[in-house]
């Protein structure tokens, strides 16, 4: 087993937080109606993607009735069917749609994973459950730091726990930190200025609306906004996206 692989099966395996525990395996056991004849993940979610991606995608928790039933980040909600269709729709996902863990979906050069890794109630993680799973994502960064180069950070509770857990592996975040916006872009030195030793580089950190349904069905995210942002995240991991429609060709 590769060491991410390791990784992710120790963060399905915690149980450091007793509130996000009761509240997991609750969901789990009552379901959705609408989910009745399935059976919930109900476990902390590990990243998904591949050990050696160049682009890193940062939500925020996995939701109830989504990961937490299927057991993969964004996948089984419609949060998740805005961004794995606006991955597709760029070339960084192998199909449109992400409905199980066992549907085929492969991501190109791209892994997704969270500061937090279990469903909580109401989607509000508590600032002390987010600490508490900091040290995951600190070692997932460090595992991936010889290749990405660039990170979407979908939201500002994302962006608030990706700083530390940057500074923590390694990169130097600026001060004052910089502050969440949509279409953000802050690069992070490695140790010593760009380059840095021990196969650590730059990185562009990018900031993106979250593809919360609430920004998604107002408009305050749209399908163009996501994939411009994802297109210069690409660009600057040195991914090849494709053309609008994807009837075009390669680009980058």
């Amino acid at each position: 087993m590769s060491a991410l692989g390791d990784l992710d099966q120790r963060v399905a395996d915690c149980r450091a937080c007793p509130r996000l525990v009761r509240w997991r395996e609750e969901v789990a056991r009552t379901k959705r109606a609408a989910f009745a004849d399935w059976t919930y993940w109900g476990r902390a979610v590990p990243g998904f993607g591949p050990s050696d991606a160049r682009l890193l995608i940062l939500g925020l928790a996995p939701a109830a009735h989504g990961a937490n039933r299927t057991g993969r980040m964004f996948t089984g909600d419609r949060s998740g069917d805005v961004l794995y269709r606006a991955l597709y729709d760029v070339g960084l996902a192998s199909r449109p749609t992400a409905v199980s863990a066992d549907d085929g979906l492969t991501l190109r050069g791209v892994r997704i994973t969270s500061p937090v890794h279990c469903a909580p109630p109401e989607n509000k993680p508590t600032p002390a459950e987010r600490d508490s799973c900091r040290p995951w994502l600190v070692e997932e960064l460090r595992l991936l730091r010889p290749t990405v180069r660039a990170v979407v950070v979908l939201g500002a509770f994302g962006w608030q726990a990706a700083l530390p857990a940057f500074a923590a592996a390694g990169w130097e975040v600026p001060r004052p930190r910089p502050a969440f916006g949509h279409g953000t872009r802050v690069a992070l030195d490695g140790p010593g200025g760009p380059g840095g030793p021990d196969g650590l580089g730059g990185l562009d950190l990018f900031g993106c609306y979250h593809v919360s349904q609430r920004n998604t069905f107002t408009g305050k995210l749209t399908p163009e906004m996501l994939r411009s942002v994802l297109r210069e995240a690409a660009d600057a991991a040195g991914l090849p996206t494709v053309d609008e429609g994807r009837g075009g060709g390669v680009v980058g």
